[in-house]
């Protein structure tokens, strides 16, 4: 028998290995009393359970093998068994903790063996201080082992932190889109965070509802994400169904306090955060873990929590700009005329698309207003910049182009008119001392609001100072009598037009200043359009596109239109679907294409009027033969008395030569009424002198006339040109509206 120290640890050790088992029991009885974190949940007990086992085998047989203490090595899954509870959350000094109470438990064991097999006190003495000095060796190794790979770990967690808040940043809220946005959330955070995540907004942010108070618990789903699909962690409620939240509920609480909730059950372990921006709760993130059910350590709360504010100003971006954007796009489709007005100078046909990206509604509009003479006006305009300003100048300025073009003012003059309206609109704005806040972005650069030339379309390279209103217009009138169509643009793209071989090219036009700057003048040029012609009017939204230039978006341009369609309603969607394939192009869009009709010899009827006032007999005599002839003769009574009346009046106060004019529209057809019929009458001179609408007193001799023209015609009005006027009146079968009988008061 060995009597020495040595040999007595030996033998200590082996005579204790058959209870080995016993020995791991008191371990483990004393470290569940002792550290309880150890034990919280079944994975983390099961793993704390092989740690004592494998160690307090380790040491039993290192011993009894008569093993130098420095040779004494930890069992293969230390390093391992500690980075998996930096993993989860434990703390280093729990892991200590533990390792010196294992350590007391089996050095007692063992020297409770001792006097069992010697009774020489100095032997035991030495034995003892042998046990002692190789357990605070092993001990201080395999706690030195697992501090270096327990702090690795959190090290290593620590920069997966603050890459995952990183990536946070660089993927969450790279669209002003709530669903995408929150779905970007839910997939980042179930690549490695959680096992599943679902995003609840409270339906009333979704709607866009101030009152938030009334249903502060009703949710919807808006985004979901589960680690893998089919392993059982699908949730109950879908996206976008909504759902209520039960007070006292971990969401509830959450919502109500502002702050998050954790919940650990058996097999699942949930993390409850609510999204709050700028002082408002937005809805909650709920994250859960089912693969390895780990409680949420305070840093994973921390996580969260970081994680979820960013996505939480993203999401409140998308909300105002989901918000603001419906409000732009409702203002904006109720500023555009819902369908065009009926005339039948040309056949027309329009559409409207608002961007697509974050540029959002913008100011484009289309117009199509019939004038006088059977003549159309068409509008193609762009206001700069986008949102609910950029619309509402544009109803402004749609507005007042109507205003102006009732008075019939040329192409030229008209966009004059118009600058000096965008100008006073500047000045308006600059004086704004509160201008609305534009919503904070999500990460990502912000789109630029293309404003700048495009030479290749003629735009004026002038730009726009930064913070003024500025637009581009083009401003056509086609006359179907003459076949010709005068035109003048302000910074606006080139129209294309298709002739009637098929060919189809820019219309070049003198460029104009864009609105707003002022002092330059603006040039009107005629250009024949014949029958059978396409005129497309347009902005340069719909020639723009992230995947081709403005070149090649004009050359597919003139390719669609050169094609043969059904009609013009076809050919503006085969239009879009060419150029924007997905309909949400980078900028808004409007486009109108028109196609002339011609008016034939046998629709206009002349008479050159000397200036003598016995030439108004003959002229009531050949307008009642010419609607005769033209089937109107029911129009013949008050198209006499209108031409009595105009053509004296150009006699009296004109001077020669003095014309008069009929026209027959080609009135289209009104839904459910059949072809309205109409005659235009008109009378021109050389005077400058224009009438005037004023009431007679009772015993006033003159000055009813013009109010008699009022009452019988259903629009009239006076247009000049270059060297003479004219004073039109539009007499229709209905008569003029609100009076249904015109010649029931004569």
């Amino acid at each position: 028998m060995d009597g020495t120290a040595d040999g007595l640890v030996s033998r200590a050790a082996r005579e204790l290995a058959p209870r080995a088992d016993e020995l791991i029991r008191d371990v483990a009885r004393c470290l569940r009393a002792e550290v309880p974190e150890l034990w919280e949940d079944p994975e983390l007990a099961r793993m704390t359970s092989e740690n004592i086992a494998d160690h307090v085998a380790g040491v039993l047989g290192g011993l009894e093998a008569g093993l130098d203490p420095r040779s004494l090595e930890p069992p293969p899954d230390h390093v391992d068994r500690a980075r998996r509870l930096a993993r989860r959350g434990i703390p280093v000094t729990a892991m200590l903790r533990a390792h010196r109470l294992g350590e007391g438990v089996v050095l007692d064991g063992l020297l409770a063996e001792l006097p069992r097999l010697t009774d020489d006190p100095g032997l035991v003495d030495a034995v003892a201080r042998r046990l002692l000095a190789v357990s605070t060796r092993y001990v201080d190794r395999i706690g030195e082992q697992g501090v270096l790979a327990f702090q690795e770990e959190r090290d290593r967690r620590l920069q997966w932190r603050l890459s995952l808040v990183n990536e946070a940043g660089l993927r969450v809220g790279t669209a002003l889109d709530i669903v995408r946005t929150t779905q970007e959330l839910a997939d980042l955070a179930t690549e490695d965070f959680a096992d599943l995540v679902t995003v609840d907004l409270l339906d009333s942010v979704v709607r866009g509802d101030d009152s938030r108070a009334a249903e502060r618990f009703l949710l919807r789903r808006v985004a979901q994400g589960t680690y893998a699909a089919g392993d059982g962690a699908e949730p109950a409620v879908k996206v976008p169904e909504p759902h209520s939240c039960p007070d006292g509920s971990p969401a509830a609480r959450a919502l109500a306090t502002g702050r998050p909730v954790r919940h650990t059950a058996a097999d699942l372990a949930t993390l409850v955060v609510p999204l709050t921006a700028r002082g408002t709760t937005l809805g909650v993130a709920r994250f859960s873990r089912r693969r390895h059910p780990a409680r949420f350590d305070d840093q994973d709360l921390l996580l969260a929590q970081e994680i979820a504010a960013r996505a939480a100003v993203a999401v409140d971006n998308a909300c105002r700009y989901t918000h603001a954007r419906a409000t732009a796009l409702t203002l904006q489709r109720s500023l555009l005329p819902r369908r065009t007005a009926e005339q039948s100078a040309a056949e027309v046909a329009c559409r409207y698309l608002p961007a697509g990206g974050r540029a959002g509604v913008g100011g484009d509009w289309y117009d199509v207003i019939p004038l006088s003479g059977a003549r159309v006006a068409l509008v193609v305009g762009d206001v700069v910049g986008h949102g609910i300003h950029a619309a509402a100048t544009m109803g402004r300025l749609r507005t007042a182009v109507r205003t102006l073009a009732d008075i019939d003012l040329p192409p030229d003059e008209l966009l004059t008119h118009l600058d000096d309206v965008v100008i006073r609109l500047s000045a308006e704005a600059a004086a704004d001392p509160d201008p609305d806040p534009v919503p904070e972005s999500g990460s990502g650069p912000r789109p630029a609001l293309d404003s700048g030339p495009c030479p290749g379309l003629g735009l004026d390279p002038g730009g726009v100072p930064a913070g003024d209103i500025a637009a581009t217009c083009l401003y056509a009138v086609y006359d179907p009598v003459a076949g010709r169509c005068s035109l003048a643009r302000a910074g606006h793209v080139l129209p294309t037009v298709v002739h009637r071989d098929g060919a189809a090219g820019l219309l070049d036009l003198p460029p104009g200043p864009p609105l707003g700057l002022g002092g330059l003048p603006f040039e009107a040029v005629e250009a024949d359009l014949p029958e059978g012609s396409l005129l497309a009017l347009y902005t340069d939204g719909l020639l723009e596109g992230h995947d081709h230039d403005v070149e090649a978006g004009l050359a597919t341009l003139r390719e669609v239109l050169a094609r043969p369609a059904a009609s013009l309603e076809s050919a503006c969607d085969t239009v879009l679907q060419a150029l924007l394939p997905t309909y949400r192009p980078d900028d808004d869009v409007a486009l109108l294409l028109a196609r002339p009709h011609a008016l034939g010899a046998d629709r206009v009827a002349v008479w050159d009027l000397e200036p003598d006032p016995a030439a108004v007999a003959p002229a009531r005599a050949g307008v009642a033969r010419q609607l005769a002839a033209w089937g109107l003769a029911d129009l013949s009574f008050a198209a006499e008395l209108v031409v009595s009346e105009l053509v004296t009046n150009a006699i009296r106060y004109g001077r020669p030569p003095v014309r008069l004019r009929l026209i027959r529209p080609l009135t289209p057809d009104r839904p459910g009424a059949g072809p309205a019929r109409a005659v235009l009458c008109e009378v021109s001179d050389a005077g400058g002198t224009v009438p005037h609408l004023r009431s007679a007193r009772t015993f006033d001799e003159g000055g009813r006339g013009l109010l008699l023209v009022a009452r019988l015609a259903a629009r009239w009005g006076t247009r000049h040109a270059r060297h003479d006027k004219t004073v039109w009146a539009e007499l229709t079968e209905t008569g003029p509206p609100g009076f249904p009988d015109p010649t029931a008061d004569l």
